[in-house]
């Protein structure tokens, strides 16, 4: 699988989501993945606090700091690829993040629609 050929939701080049934090399955900045990526960390959302709330209530903390992971902690307004599945399930309990869509893989619409990510898309305001 060629990771510089991946697509966006709308069948585009896939933009680059965040390098501060680097953000990633593969830590590189794009919500990239391949058949190894098992929780398709492919939807780019600009974490609210309302959502590191509904994550951390959910068992993935998100704001400590992981340093042996290189993981700095997110804070709210920080550009993450998260799993398509948290996102869906954020979105059924009133809490999920805007996404930016010229930055999600197209793999997520296997799993949201993209009619619900359009409702949340930065990129369409």
């Amino acid at each position: 699988m060629d990771l510089s050929e991946a697509k966006n939701v709308f069948g585009e080049p896939l933009a680059d989501c965040s390098h501060a934090p680097l953000t990633g399955f593969f830590r590189d900045g794009c919500c990239r993945t391949d058949p190894t990526d098992h929780g398709a960390h492919v939807v780019c959302a600009r974490v609210t606090s309302h959502f590191l709330e509904f994550s951390r209530a959910r068992g993935n903390d998100l704001t400590t700091p992981v340093p042996e992971a290189s993981f700095p902690g997110l804070q709210p307004g920080d550009r993450w690829c998260l799993c398509a599945a948290r996102w869906r399930e954020a979105l059924e309990a009133g809490a999920a993040p805007p996404v930016v869509l010229s930055a999600t893989h197209a793999r997520a619409l296997e799993i949201v629609s993209l009619d619900d990510l359009k409702r949340h898309a930065l990129d369409l305001m």
